[in-house]
């Protein structure tokens, strides 16, 4: 990662994990509605924690709050080194990390410091917020500009590239106007009348968000009016959809490549995703794919990594991917240029798993009444946590959206994010039904 932001010049990154910046993208972009609750926006933000896995000993790291002193403890038990934490002076549960770091006059005054040391500040993906950051602070960034992070993000990018490089993708149109979208309605509709569905995704919409599924003509003419009415409201004659036919799948993967910025491209793994109502939930390890499929994977991941760099972008890139019921191959249904969630269990695979060994990231809902301590959650969850690299197990990777929707003495639901590693398929569905049950036990409820 670092030779691909870098080159060879031996490098410090300042990690950044500004989770779902396409909120940032799509401020200005008429969207479907949507609800959001101020609870979730602050369990968002605090997987900042996250970025706190992706560093070595000589990066360093911004996090809205310190983490729990017995979770560094526990991770450091692990045998993992773990770059600097610099906090926030007040961090808003509303804001992301980014916005609250513009706000610390003395961090902008470290991070100036480092960056007067060669260090590059790396965030989860890149707006218009982090550009400032970067100027702000006098920082360089590992990443190209904003505006080019927004436009190879854009679903509308991906169904075009796909095109342009001859790869499978379900039948589809992309639409940048009212004119675009009109058209693309009017396909779409011979499309449900012949009995199909069909997918209306926002340019940018992120987990689950800005999409809907469509069965009648009928809704999808409602959905066409309320988006032209909604962008008139904005004042914008931009509409960025993507409107696309809902194909089976068997399954849901993820890949990640690397482009370097001399233009190598790396294939850095392949996942299977896993995926309720179109939510990521998680994903598994190694996936049961055939030679044939990963080679197409790997095909498909050098064309698309050479056509980014071709246009400008360097860096990590994720693509959302398909197996169809025959086994067929969608080698690109979207892809993310900037950080995934898998991009955040790679230290953890490459030194904790076996290579034998298979893992199962996801997250458990937990419903609390009071804030969890982290010494608290590994005695509930002693039985089933890892103690050592290659053993089997739960390893927590982030502890700090746990307690991030509290606000008052109310209930509140946290979000505990773990990686099992077992050795089969087998041994993961047992690790995580037994610990699923000892937190339900502990918490005395019902855990998702």
């Amino acid at each position: 990662m670092k030779h691909a932001l870098n080159g060879d010049r031996p490098t410090a990154l300042v990690l950044l994990g500004n989770f779902e910046v396409e909120e940032q993208w799509a401020r200005d972009e008429a969207g479907l509605p949507r609800i959001t609750t101020s609870a979730n926006t602050a369990l968002v933000n605090r997987m900042d924690e996250f970025a706190l896995l992706l560093g070595a000993a000589d990066d360093h790291v911004l996090l809205k709050t310190a983490p729990d002193e017995s979770y560094l403890r526990y991770l450091r038990g692990l045998g993992l080194e773990l770059p600097a934490i610099h906090v926030v002076r007040r961090q808003e549960p509303r804001n992301t990390v980014t916005e609250d770091a513009l706000a610390d006059d003395e961090l902008l005054g470290v991070l100036a410091d480092l960056g007067a040391e060669g260090a590059l500040l790396s965030p989860h993906g890149v707006s218009e917020a982090e550009e400032n950051l970067s100027v702000r602070a006098g920082i360089a960034l590992a990443a190209p500009s904003a505006a080019l992070c927004k436009s190879v993000n854009s679903k509308i990018y991906s169904r075009r590239t796909a095109d342009a490089l001859g790869l499978r993708q379900p039948r589809g149109w992309e639409c940048e106007t009212p004119a675009e979208f009109d058209a693309a309605v009017v396909a779409a509709t011979e499309l449900l009348d012949a009995g199909g569905a069909v997918l209306v995704k926002e340019a940018f919409g992120v987990s689950g968000k800005g999409i809907s599924e469509i069965e009648s003509p009928e809704r999808l003419r409602r959905l066409q009016r309320l988006v032209i009415k909604r962008a008139a409201a904005a004042g914008t004659d931009r509409v960025a959809f993507v409107i696309e036919e809902r194909v089976s799948k068997r399954a849901d993967l993820n890949y990640q490549f690397t482009v370097s910025r001399d233009g190598e491209v790396h294939v850095d793994f392949i996942k299977e995703a896993l995926t309720r109502s179109g939510v990521h939930m998680g994903h598994r390890f190694p996936p049961d794919l055939t030679p044939a499929q990963v080679d197409d994977i790997h095909a498909a991941a050098h064309l698309l990594g050479k056509q980014l760099s071709a246009d400008g972008y360097f860096g990590v890139a994720g693509v959302d991917a398909m197996i169809d019921p025959a086994g067929g191959v969608y080698p690109v249904v979207e892809i993310n240029a900037r950080n995934n969630m898998s991009t955040y269990q790679t230290r953890l695979q490459e030194q904790l798993m076996g290579e034998d060994q298979f893992a199962l990231a996801r997250h458990y809902t937990l419903p609390l009444e009071q804030p969890l301590a982290f010494d608290d959650a590994g005695r509930l969850l002693a039985d089933v946590l890892l103690t050592a690299p290659e053993g089997s197990g739960l390893v927590i990777n982030n502890f700090a959206t746990v307690n991030a929707s509290r606000d008052g003495d109310g209930p509140f639901q946290g979000r505990l994010y773990g990686l099992l590693i077992g050795d089969s398929l087998q041994e993961l569905a047992a690790l995580d039904a037994a610990a699923t049950d000892l937190l339900a036990r502990g918490l005395g409820r019902t855990i998702r």
